[in-house]
């Protein structure tokens, strides 16, 4: 019979938009939380485990609702084209991508290579730390192709230059009505399309840039989730300011080589501001919103732009604990992931650990103490990893 494991935690922030609960203890029995409470209450066994995070906070793990993990966010068009080198370098590249969410305690992605495009075998496969990873087929005007949700490209990425073939209502109505349960996204920009995707009945509209507030009020009217990808337009910005694409690391942006393209920067400007105040909106109105970062998009990193696309939240009037909840427990709930999500009695002890105060997060998301994976520290996670090679 499994024994109780006691976590000791100075803060916890559980993932429901509640407020900071400060001086815990969590319980955990057979990977579920048994109980939270006060750590001035916590049982006295002898013998019994007790891990003291009293000098740290507590967060469930991270979920990003919108990656390319078979491409790279490279600068560099050579690099970005090695994953049309051949199925084990693009293999190695997945891993690598994998590794850098699991790192910064992103342990679920919703990728949109498709399931046969990633060369993993299962869930997790080549991906050590990861809990799970939601496959959909970017569908632009096919059909569906075997994933664990539908994707469908009504408009181009807002920093793309791209468009999309053009898709047709009825095509698109068409495409939902023969989905076989599975969740639709539709990626869709302007007051127009994202209206036409929820016509169509579409769960979740993802970017949503210019959409306006009567297609916020409708989505929550009827709970459809918004991914809003607010980091695409900062790195808009920044690169028409730089004279080239950006990539962003926290602290420091790396510019490649361009010239500036008149114009640019003031249409970023205003497409950001735009965005964060549909943001403000969606707040007031109660829209359910989920991070998705959009990483493998030029200058978009694995695991990093989850602190980034936190942060434009918490710019747009979000509390931090409703940007958690955002990062977490709504993408987990939408995509079905049960292993992820709030932590709650009953629920899987799955979280991060943060070393410091809640007024160093999200930043310090980037430097994590350490991850539990169903009440146990995860073998994968290496706090030091120079160190630990």
């Amino acid at each position: 019979m499994a024994e109780t494991r006691f976590i000791l935690a100075g803060n916890l922030i559980d993932g429901s938009g509640a407020g900071v609960r400060r001086d815990v203890y969590l319980a955990v029995k057979d990977t579920v939380i048994t109980a939270i409470g006060p750590a001035a209450d916590l049982p006295r066994h002898a013998g019994a485990a007790v891990d003291d995070f009293s000098h740290c906070t507590i967060l469930p793990a991270l979920i990003d609702c919108s990656v390319s993990l078979s491409r790279s966010p490279s600068v560099d068009p050579k690099v970005r084209l090695a994953e049309e080198s051949g199925m084990e370098q693009k293999t190695a590249m997945v891993a690598r991508h994998l590794r850098d969410c699991h790192a910064h305690g992103v342990l679920g992605v919703a990728a949109s290579d498709g399931e046969n495009g990633l060369g993993l075998d299962g869930p997790g496969g080549t991906a050590p730390g990861m809990i799970d990873i939601r496959t959909g087929d970017l569908c632009r005007g096919g059909q569906d192709d075997g994933g664990d949700f539908l994707r469908i490209a009504l408009s181009g990425n807002i920093d793309d230059d791209v468009p999309p073939p053009r898709l047709g209502h009825d095509h698109l109505c068409r495409l939902l009505q023969h989905r076989g349960g599975k969740k639709a996204v539709v990626v869709a920009n302007g007051r127009e399309q994202v209206a036409a995707a929820l016509a169509a009945g579409c769960d979740a509209v993802e970017q949503g840039y210019g959409m306006g507030g009567e297609n916020l009020r409708e989505m929550a009217a009827r709970g459809v989730l918004w991914i809003p990808g607010v980091l695409r337009a900062r790195n808009g910005l920044d690169g028409a300011r730089g004279g080239g694409s950006v990539c962003c690391r926290f602290s420091q942006r790396y510019a490649a080589p361009g010239k500036p393209v008149p114009g640019a920067e003031a249409f970023w400007k205003k497409v950001l501001a735009d965005q964060l105040a549909q943001l403000r909106l969606a707040k007031e109105l109660g829209v359910r919103t989920a991070v998705g970062t959009g990483a493998g998009s030029v200058g978009i990193l694995h695991g990093e732009a989850m602190v980034e696309e936190m942060k434009l939240l918490i710019k747009a009037g979000w509390s931090l604990e409703e940007a958690i909840r955002c990062a977490s427990e709504n993408g987990a709930r939408f995509f079905g992931i049960e292993r992820l999500g709030m932590l709650a009695v009953g629920r899987r002890a799955t979280f991060l650990i943060a070393r410091g105060s809640v007024k160093q997060l999200p930043r310090k998301l980037s430097y994590l103490e350490g991850i539990y994976v169903d009440g146990a520290p995860s073998g994968a996670y290496r706090k030091d990893p120079v160190r630990a090679a």
